[in-house]
């Protein structure tokens, strides 16, 4: 067969003209020849699927790619947060966390690693295999929880955190990348949503295990504080231990490891290169590591991850602290925590529904910014504790619900595997750099109202409102001039592609 039959099995968007960037050069005929050849069962079959056969089978992808996800990722969050409900059980005295700034220094070194490792994590992933990286990953991070319930100092403590951040780093961006790679553009916010929100309400009711786990006081000999980290250890490492029987790889894998049949799997690479033109898998190397950075969309994307972020991270970890400043008992703060959680998680898949359905991205982000910013100020000037402890809420449902929409965003206005093994670990990156600030700007000096923090929180809400419109904009313009034909290149190097706005 010769190169241009083998190309005529291949939508025309797998030609040289749109497929990917390698050191700002096209892709050659021969790369997709080989790839072609290495594919039979993408491109070289026609399926046909009408649309409940469509409908069958990728909610098949969803429920064994996103329930396994959710729980580990539910997981993590409990992981990276519980020292909330450890502080307010009696670790701030044993540890002496209230001297200085000791608390603050154990919440912040979690997030350098978490930073710094997300990128090689994704490197890592593609060539390892999802099952393995990420269940792997989680085991590691299970057994340093167990180890944080051994801890004598808040020396150990923190060194604790940051093998924390190591291990946690490369889990949220890779599932990010993995879902990203399965779905359609307005298929992703729901299933991010989904995977995001679900593990944030797991997460939230973890205050009510906390609360149950600080009963076991003297069991043993142990403290309450240190079951939680114990048993939370615990939990994680059988997760994880299960994960890897379940997890499924990348779409150009999926036949090979029998999760989908032969037709199955064709039809899903033709689904995505026909919506985006990136079924084909675009080897990350530094020369195209380099080049994605300079793509100003990339860092707006994570500056607008970190924005939301931050008062995400900043409610996981004060909240109980706040609520206690309010009059409450260490037990009831962490049982007050929770039905803020199942609140945010209800209006933020509402508004996940919303966006998908009516393809919109930079509005529905601007809406959530604007109930985020309510409740801070409320929970920051309210005289009255009811009204504050409502602030939490609202505070809870707009940056809670902003974190998957601002993950579509950028994954519905970028192209190529490679430029979103990138972007996912450069904007979740950046979602660290968020946990940093709310760590560092919520001082203990400003307890339990933090009103600094809370005004930290509401600026970078104004920060996301005015990106928004300027993306807004922009993108508006781009798409105008490829409706009137005055585009001097193809958006994203895709004919015919449009930015989401």
């Amino acid at each position: 067969m010769d190169g241009d039959r083998k190309l005529s099995n291949v939508d025309r968007r797998l030609s040289v003209g749109s497929t990917g960037l390698e050191g700002g050069r096209k892709m050659s005929v021969q790369k997709i020849e080989q790839y072609i050849e290495g594919n039979e069962s993408y491109f070289h079959v026609d399926p046909h699927f009408d649309k409940e056969a469509e409908l069958k089978l990728i909610r098949k992808v969803d429920w064994r790619l996103l329930p396994i996800l959710g729980a580990l990722y539910a997981i993590a969050l409990i992981d990276r947060v519980n020292i909330s409900n450890a502080r307010v059980a009696g670790m701030d005295q044993d540890l002496g966390l209230r001297i200085g700034a000791r608390y603050t220094i154990a919440l912040v070194m979690f997030f350098p690693p978490y930073f710094l490792f997300e990128l090689p994590s994704n490197i890592l992933l593609r060539r390892v295999g999802s099952a393995n990286w990420l269940s792997f990953i989680a085991f590691s991070w299970g057994i340093v929880m167990i180890g944080q319930g051994f801890v004598k100092s808040y020396k150990t403590l923190a060194l604790c955190r940051w093998f924390l951040g190591t291990f946690e780093a490369g889990f949220f961006p890779g599932c990010v990348y993995l879902v990203s790679c399965w779905y359609v553009r307005y298929e992703v916010q729901k299933r991010l949503a989904a995977f995001y929100l679900t593990s944030s309400l797991i997460g939230g009711f973890s205050n009510i295990l906390a609360y149950g786990l600080m009963q076991m006081e003297g069991v043993a000999g142990v403290r309450g504080w240190q079951w939680i980290f114990i048993i939370e250890g615990l939990l994680t490492v059988t997760i994880a231990t299960i994960a890897w029987f379940i997890i499924i790889d990348f779409p150009d894998k999926a036949e090979r490891k029998g999760f989908l049949n032969h037709a199955e799997a064709a039809f899903i690479a033709r689904r995505i290169e026909n919506d985006r033109g990136d079924a084909i898998p675009d080897g990350l190397t530094w020369g195209k590591f380099f080049k994605h950075l300079t793509d100003w969309k990339l860092w707006t994307f994570a500056l607008l991850f970190m924005s939301t972020t931050m008062p995400a991270y900043a409610f996981a970890y004060f909240t109980p602290v706040i609520i206690r400043g309010m009059g409450y008992t260490a037990g009831v703060a962490n049982l007050l925590s929770a039905p803020p959680v199942v609140f945010a998680v209800i209006v933020a898949f509402s508004f996940a529904w919303l966006a998908d359905h009516y393809h919109l991205r930079a509005p529905i982000i601007a809406a959530q910014s604007t109930i985020c910013l309510i409740g801070l100020m409320l929970t920051a000037y309210h005289r009255n504790n009811g009204v504050r402890y409502f602030g939490i809420f609202l505070g809870q449902a707009g940056c809670q619900g902003n974190i998957p929409a601002i993950l579509a965003y950028q994954s519905n206005n970028i192209r190529l595997q490679s430029k979103r093994s990138v972007g996912s670990a450069l904007q979740i990156g950046f979602g660290a750099i968020g946990g940093i600030i709310a760590s560092t700007s919520f001082r203990e000096k400003d307890a339990p109202r933090y009103v600094n923090g809370l005004w930290a929180t509401a600026g970078l809400q104004l920060f996301i409102l005015c990106a928004c419109a300027c993306t807004t904009l922009f993108f508006y313009i781009r798409n105008r001039q490829l409706d009137r034909g005055t585009l001097k290149k193809p958006i994203e190097g895709q004919e015919g592609f449009k930015y989401t706005y």
